[in-house]
């Protein structure tokens, strides 16, 4: 009994679990039906749901290449925009490059314009269309073209409007101001001061002239501008000829420039004037042509009749020839030797008289050169100086220096030369009146030698 007993409880049990396993394999295999059962009937939703994608991929395809088509055409279509847009854009680039183009011509026309002095405002439009920030359009034609036309017809009107005028001084002015085209401008200033104006375009002003026109120009200007007339001087050339004048150098204005050794150099030339005018008064005074007289000597000499002979040559008295004819003469009764030495003394008594001065004007013909030179040197040690604390940057600093270094040789050459020619002239007429003197001593120290039958013994040509 007590061997039988655990082999019945194993039996018991092992049944209990193969009832259990059987139950587990049927409820696996039941199981196992309806997952098949699921699975096939995914399988059908499956495969209904891959025919539906299927038939979408189908027209996906169909559209895909539909759509290849029209992108195809499209970039056709966009590539050959793309080229009209080129076009139109380097049309309209060119358009703009032209309109910029004229507009800065026309800003350029403007600014130099003297209608801007009482327009300013009119730059304001045509700067616009030169922003570089501003495309230039079609609208901005209008601007140019009014520009142009606007700078025609006021070239030729002639205006007379009141405005301020820059004076000389550098302050504003009222005064009326009369425009006759580009050409010429004038002013007339409320304490009636008349001139003509230039225009200064970096400022967009009308400044008067440093010099007032002459006294006909500013009667001819008060007629125009009153109404009394209708002609007026202007200038054609648009104020070059005015600024001409304006720079014009004058005799005063290079004086100035050329500093205090200027004014020795004119002190020369003044002393030098004096003395060839009263060197040529004086020669033109003694010189006199004595052949006349001399052969009236000659015939009272052959008759001996001594006292015609005196009071023919007593008019010319203190004029040198005449001097050694009467000198001559009053030793009639010597020899010939004694006779020479006594005309001979008198032509050394009248070459003091003659040559006076004249060593002067060659020494002063020397020492104007000389100073100009002296001037020169100063100049340009002036020049290096304002180089040497300023720099070349401004030329106009240095133009002192040169105008003192050229205007003082300029005057000191100017001098110089006429002095010269003048010392030439009236030395070569001394020499001329000497030569007479000495011509006319011999030919009478012959005839008084031959009517006193003095010994014939040339002793030849007297030297002075």
């Amino acid at each position: 009994m007590f061997l039988l007993f655990p082999v019945a409880a194993i039996s018991s049990d092992m049944r209990a679990i193969s009832v259990k396993a059987r139950e587990a394999r049927l409820a696996a295999e039941s199981e196992a039906i309806e997952t098949r059962r699921a699975i096939l009937a995914d399988r059908e939703k499956l495969a209904e749901r891959i025919a539906e994608l299927t038939a979408a991929k189908n027209r996906l395809a169909e559209e895909r290449t539909a759509l290849e088509s029209s992108v195809e055409a499209l970039m056709e279509k966009r590539e050959a925009m793309a080229g009209e847009r080129d076009l139109t854009v380097s049309a309209m680039k060119a358009v703009s490059g032209t309109l910029r183009s004229a507009a800065r011509e026309l800003d350029a026309m403007l600014s130099e314009s003297p209608f801007t002095a009482s327009e300013p405002a009119r730059l304001e439009p045509v700067r616009r269309i030169l922003d570089a920030g501003r495309f230039a359009g079609m609208e901005d034609f209008d601007v140019i073209v009014d520009g142009y036309f606007g700078e025609m017809a006021k070239t030729g009107a002639v205006r007379l409007e009141r405005g301020e005028i820059l004076g000389a001084d550098g302050q504003m002015m009222a005064s009326e101001i009369l425009s006759i085209g580009p050409f010429t401008a004038a002013f007339r200033a409320e304490d009636g001061t008349l001139g003509y104006l230039q225009y200064l375009p970096e400022n967009r002003r009308f400044q008067m002239l440093g010099r007032e026109p002459s006294r006909s120009a500013r009667k001819s200007l008060a007629a125009y501008m009153d109404g009394r007339s209708d002609s007026l001087a202007m200038d054609i050339s648009q104020g070059a000829a005015l600024q001409q004048v304006l720079h014009r150098s004058t005799l005063k204005s290079q004086v100035e420039s050329g500093g205090f050794l200027v004014w020795p150099i004119l002190f020369i030339a003044l002393v030098a004037l004096l003395v060839t005018l009263e060197r040529l008064w004086f020669l033109h005074r003694v010189h006199t042509n004595a052949d006349k007289v001399m052969g009236r000597v000659n015939e009272l000499a052959a008759e001996k009749n001594w006292e015609a002979c005196d009071a023919t040559v007593q008019p010319g008295k203190g004029k040198p020839v005449f001097n050694i004819l009467i000198a001559g003469l009053g030793g009639r009764r010597e020899d010939r030797q004694t006779l020479e030495s006594i005309l001979q003394e008198a032509i050394l008594r009248e070459l003091p008289r003659l040559e006076r001065f004249l060593p002067m004007l060659n020494v002063m013909a020397g020492i104007a050169p000389l100073i100009g030179l002296l001037g020169t040197v100063t100049g340009m040690i002036r020049t290096f100086h304002t180089i040497t604390l300023f720099g070349t940057g401004d030329p106009r600093m240095m133009s002192g220096g040169i105008s003192e270094a050229l205007a003082t040789t300029m005057f000191g050459l100017a001098v110089a030369i006429p002095i010269t020619l003048i010392h030439t002239f009236l030395t070569r007429r001394v020499e001329h009146i000497v030569g007479d003197m000495e011509e006319k001593a011999v030919a009478l120290c012959n005839i008084l030698t031959r009517e006193h039958s003095l010994p014939a013994c040339c002793k030849g040509r007297i030297q002075g």
